[in-house]
């Protein structure tokens, strides 16, 4: 594994272009989508005001679903999750209200390991948007797992009156 440009997060039209599924989500059109995709909306840690993300869900299990944050710490959705961890998502049709909590490193380094032989094409194109060349095996994988922040949406219980 080699870094070989971390690039910043979107801006302008490329931000634009990154956004388009969520006209989708706010259409109707979330099941569409599948369980490999989340619409994630959040509160912004500046503005107070309610923010929206389409991300990839890359792990799944009874304890909710986790999501890597391509650009890193800096991306905004990722920076408005770790102030205000209680938000809400949507995979495909179903709704949650869950808690985001930051995932371990050696975690996020196997659950990425885990994640490149079930899906090598979209692992790959994730890496080379995150900067990152591989050679394909795990052991690389898991070390682009190390690099890259992955925060788990764990499913608030129905008595939890928080938003």
């Amino acid at each position: 594994m080699e870094i070989v440009n971390r690039p910043a997060p979107p801006t302008g039209l490329r931000r634009r272009l990154w956004r388009l599924p969520i006209l989708l989500y706010r259409a109707g059109l979330g099941p569409l989508m599948g369980h490999r995709v989340m619409l994630l909306t959040h509160t912004g840690r500046v503005s107070g005001r309610r923010r929206q993300a389409v991300i990839e869900v890359v792990h799944h299990d009874e304890h909710g679903y986790v999501a890597a944050s391509g650009f890193g710490v800096k991306a905004d959705w990722y920076r408005n999750v770790m102030a205000t961890p209680e938000v809400t998502i949507q995979v495909g049709g179903r709704v949650l209200r869950v808690t985001a909590t930051p995932v371990e490193t050696e975690a996020g380094a196997e659950i990425m390991a885990r994640y490149a032989p079930r899906h090598p094409a979209a692992a790959r194109r994730l890496c080379k948007i995150m900067g990152f060349t591989v050679d394909g095996g795990q052991d690389d994988y898991r070390e682009v797992g190390r690099h890259i922040p992955f925060v788990r949406f764990t499913p608030r219980q129905p008595h939890d009156a928080r938003s």
